[in-house]
């Protein structure tokens, strides 16, 4: 009987360790469950970064069952066929791109789910003293950019809606990092890029953008579009729809904590890239904030969300500017079934 009764313990407490060991493993396999995320950002580290970055270093990829993986960009452009050639997941980019990639591929073009940037901010930057005043003054001179520069991308819709000859107008790229010393040296007359990335790079370099450029702004001419959105592959979208739906909302969240403490979207930055200037980032920045994600339709849409109207508007101009094959739709290009619900959307950046 004590024999008997030793080998029922004995089952009783084997039987126990494997309960233990099967809800081990589980737990174990649950944690280990995270959708992994391969994201390329629009740029090199920044200030405006930090509105992305916040939201992993305050853990909310992590709570939302995320691995996110950011890497530094080469411009808004070349963000939009890394995400749709399956290189990334998710991309910082430039939907004016993505419109163009949509119209000539349907099949493989991304989505975007979040606009961050609602204000164009795509300009050419000239000298103070130049004799270029405005866009009829362009011919004859010589324009630089970076090869995926988003406003070098839109300059033949530039030329169209201005009614300038773009045929006239000699086009030379150089790497991102020498745009401004090149135009201050003279090398060119003119360079493509977004408003503020030239201004704060100018004031690295000892220019004062203030007294030393001038900036002829494409949305100063009829171009009121968007610019950069979170995109997202059409690939990751089909197969992970729950991931980019706590992706957005964990973003949303981090963007909150960083418009309300800029300090610590910049501390994020700086941890990634210890070698940027605090002060001249953190007013990158807040011009990001005032001039390119503050445009009037945040009171009624919601940061993240687009006016479809607008964007149907924005979409037209570009194929007709750029003679596209198809007129994209509104939905091929924005999704916004994945975002926070509206009371959960910021409608003021103070």
């Amino acid at each position: 009987m004590a024999d008997l009764s030793f080998h029922k313990s004995t089952r009783r407490l084997l039987g126990a360790f494997a309960a233990v060991s099967i809800a081990f493993a589980a737990g174990a396999t649950a944690a280990s469950a995270e959708t992994d995320i391969k994201m390329v950002l629009n740029w090199k580290y920044q200030g405006p970064q930090g509105l992305l970055f916040l939201a992993e270093d305050n853990g909310y990829f992590k709570e939302a069952g995320l691995n996110v993986t950011m890497d530094q960009g080469n411009g808004s452009g070349a963000a939009v066929p890394l995400v749709a050639n399956g290189t990334y997941d998710i991309g910082f980019g430039d939907i004016n791109a993505l419109i163009e990639y949509a119209s000539k591929k349907p099949e493989d073009a991304p989505v975007a789910v979040f606009m961050m940037y609602n204000r164009p901010p795509f300009t050419i930057a000239v000298k103070a003293d130049s004799d270029i005043k405005e866009p009829k003054d362009l011919p004859g001179h010589t324009l630089g950019g970076a090869a995926n520069d988003g406003a070098l991308k839109l300059f033949p819709a530039f030329c169209a809606i201005t009614g300038i000859d773009c045929t006239k107008i000699e086009i030379t790229n150089m790497q991102p990092n020498l745009r401004e010393q090149m135009l201050m040296q003279g090398q060119v007359d003119g360079v493509f890029g977004y408003v503020n990335t030239i201004r704060f790079s100018a004031k690295l370099i000892g220019v004062d953008p203030e007294k030393e450029i001038r900036f002829i702004n494409y949305g100063d001419y009829g171009m009121d579009l968007y610019s950069n959105a979170i995109i997202v592959s059409k690939k990751f979208v089909t197969e992970h729809p729950d991931a980019v739906k706590a992706f957005v909302a964990a973003l949303n969240k981090g963007i909150k904590d960083a418009i309300a403490d800029p300090e610590a979207a910049i501390a994020s930055v700086s941890k990634r890239e210890p070698l940027i200037k605090p002060d001249i980032e953190r007013e990158r920045f807040d011009a990001t904030l005032a001039d390119e994600m503050n445009h009037p339709e945040l009171a009624t849409v919601g940061l993240g969300n687009v006016d479809e109207a607008r964007l149907a508007k924005s979409i037209d101009i570009l194929v007709k500017a750029n003679d596209l094959p198809r007129t994209p739709a509104v939905s091929e290009v924005f999704d916004p079934s994945f975002l926070p619900p509206k009371d959960e959307l910021l409608t003021s950046l103070k």
